[in-house]
């Protein structure tokens, strides 16, 4: 027998839509990087991008727990001396609650060429709505 090699033509991808209301970010975040890099699927390979499309609806409605909404830091740094900024997660989640799950989602992928790749086909949206209907997502449960 020979061994299957997965080849870029072989790759099918599909759309999904998760609902984040309710759901805790770190749990939240694995099973979407899942999707993203196709380990869901049996003709996975790690070095090509074999992953699906995921759209993330209602972002800003995600759990987290413990005392993470007051110590939890994102830190951005303007390349200038004293440059670094900080902001706690309840700022981020109330401003910009799609940077939250995209920064989860990002620290699960690979730091390259292939992960800014399957990176690209995370969607995230603050609101229910969302414009890739025409694509007929299926809803996941993560």
């Amino acid at each position: 027998m020979k061994t299957f090699n997965t080849k870029p033509a072989d790759i099918k991808r599909s759309w999904y839509v998760v609902d984040a209301t309710g759901k805790t970010l770190g749990r939240l975040a694995t099973g979407i990087a899942r999707i993203l890099k196709g380990k869901h699927k049996p003709y996975y390979t790690p070095h090509l991008d074999c992953g699906d499309y995921v759209i993330v609806v209602n972002a800003g409605k995600i759990r987290v727990t413990g005392k993470k909404l007051d110590e939890k830091f994102y830190y951005s740094h303007s390349g200038y001396p004293g440059g670094l900024k900080s902001v706690v997660l309840r700022t981020q989640l109330e401003k910009h609650p799609d940077r939250v799950i995209k920064a989860a989602v990002w620290g699960m992928l690979p730091h390259g060429r292939l992960g800014r790749k399957m990176f690209k086909k995370l969607k995230v949206y603050s609101t229910p709505t969302h414009p890739h209907t025409a694509h007929k997502p299926k809803k996941l449960e993560v």
